[in-house]
């Protein structure tokens, strides 16, 4: 991991290790690195943003940069980071900004990078941008007719990418009802328009009255408790739930049970391999994926093939392989034939439309992939370098052993450094939740003293 970017960008809490100072520094490097990469003088970067208050603070100071080293910008205002994605590619952009820190509360925020297809920004280009900002490699600033210039998008970039969306399903969702969850973020700018497409689907709207500091604050993805009760209460047959950025989806079924990632692409999978539109029988997930999910795929005769955490990674190897559908737990899932990156929105379509093609309640279609408890705990550590010397303990390394030799193949223990966060994750998944939660704490008590 660079010095700068992360497992997904530049992440930080904004005017502590993240200021405008720095977000001009990644403009004028960005906009140098592309016009060496693609021989254009002055290449052009489609930006967007969500909706914390930091956002404009930090898109004012990447355009700035942006259009001082001499590059043009589209400026798209507040945009699912899907959304930046895909309208890269359709502006014919030679790169693409999101400011988001997606699910993270809203004093955090980043700054994430796409490639003229819409792909995360490369390693090797990543560094070249670090490179010219640690060390003040960047050249003199532009002068006159060489400076950038700025256009702003309007509604027609907007139901580009909404129009998309909607063209990824064929079915009118006739008769059924949802809750969607905005989480007060990015999907509060396109969801309302995107169900609204579907006359006869019944979709209501929640938390989509963004503040700027109200992101993700006990709703959407990282807090699902509260549209459960909500789906439950008002007699919903799918409670949807996005992450600040809308890059990932969450669902509730009938009961307010939830319904993650794993258990998402179990559904589609089999809809896929069904139709024999999934190559080579494969899915693709991270180590993070539960239990049940392996289970899942070995009786359906399925192949699972995991990855390190990160929808990076999760699409690297979908290309790799040739692979159509990945994902991750968390609610991170790529529709390759239709995204280049996770996509809440058009995960939400997609899972609307195979539980319409089924006819099943929602309990029933994902009903076959079972989720072990799982616990999941965040153990804080100061700095990064304190996260590498837990990860080599000998001690901690004996700990995992001896917990994985005491839940004899029915469980699994994963202890992993966070990419975007300072902290040390334990999971620990076991067929019963008080033996899950007893040994995470067991192995997070270590760290603790390490």
């Amino acid at each position: 991991m660079g010095k700068l970017f992360g497992t997904d960008g530049i992440r930080g809490i904004v005017n502590e290790t993240l200021n405008a100072e720095l977000a001009f520094e990644v403009g004028c490097a960005a906009a140098q690195v592309l016009a060496k990469n693609t021989g254009k003088k002055k290449p052009l970067f489609v930006i967007g943003k969500d909706t914390r208050i930091s956002s404009d603070l930090l898109e004012g100071a990447l355009v700035a940069g942006l259009c001082s080293a001499g590059a043009n910008v589209l400026h798209l205002g507040v945009i699912p980071t899907p959304g930046v994605a895909y309208l890269t590619i359709y502006s014919k952009a030679d790169a693409g900004i999101v400011i988001s820190a997606s699910h993270n509360p809203f004093e955090h925020n980043g700054i994430k990078i796409f490639n003229s297809q819409g792909f995360k920004l490369s390693d090797a280009l990543e560094n070249e941008i670090e490179d010219i900002v640690l060390f003040n490699k960047k050249p003199p600033l532009c002068k006159g007719a060489d400076i950038g210039k700025v256009t702003y998008g309007d509604e027609r970039e907007l139901n580009a990418y909404i129009d998309h969306l909607a063209s990824t399903v064929d079915t009118d969702f006739a008769g059924m009802r949802i809750l969607v969850d905005c989480a007060n973020g990015a999907a509060s700018a396109t969801a309302p328009q995107l169900f609204a497409r579907f006359q006869n689907l019944h979709a209501d709207v929640i938390n989509a009255a963004p503040n700027g500091v109200n992101i993700n604050l006990d709703c959407g993805s990282t807090h699902i408790d509260h549209l459960a009760q909500q789906v439950v209460a008002g007699n919903y047959d799918l409670g949807i739930a996005f992450d600040g950025d809308a890059d990932r989806c969450l669902a509730v079924d009938e009961n307010g049970i939830l319904i993650d990632g794993d258990q998402v692409m179990a559904v589609c999978g089999m809809e896929l391999e069904k139709k024999g539109e999934l190559p080579e029988h494969t899915l693709v997930a991270t180590v993070m994926s539960n239990l049940g999910f392996h289970i899942f795929a070995k009786e359906h005769g399925l192949n699972l093939v995991c990855t390190a955490v990160g929808d990076r990674n999760v699409l690297e190897e979908m290309e790799r392989g040739g692979f159509v559908l990945g994902g991750e737990q968390s609610g991170h899932t790529i529709f390759r034939k239709y995204a280049t990156t996770g996509d809440g929105e058009l995960t939400a379509l997609q899972l609307l439309a195979v539980l319409y093609s089924l006819g099943k309640k929602p309990s029933e279609a994902v009903s076959f992939c079972v989720r072990y408890p799982q616990t999941l705990l965040n153990v804080p550590v100061a700095t990064k370098e304190k996260k590498e010397e837990i990860m080599a303990s000998q001690a901690l390394k004996a700990a995992i052993q001896q917990t994985e030799q005491e839940l004899d193949g029915s469980g699994r223990v994963l202890v992993r450094p966070s990419g975007t966060e300072p902290l040390v994750r334990v999971m620990v998944e076991a067929r019963e939740e008080s033996v899950a939660l007893l040994q995470a704490q067991n192995l997070a008590n270590l760290i603790k003293t390490l």
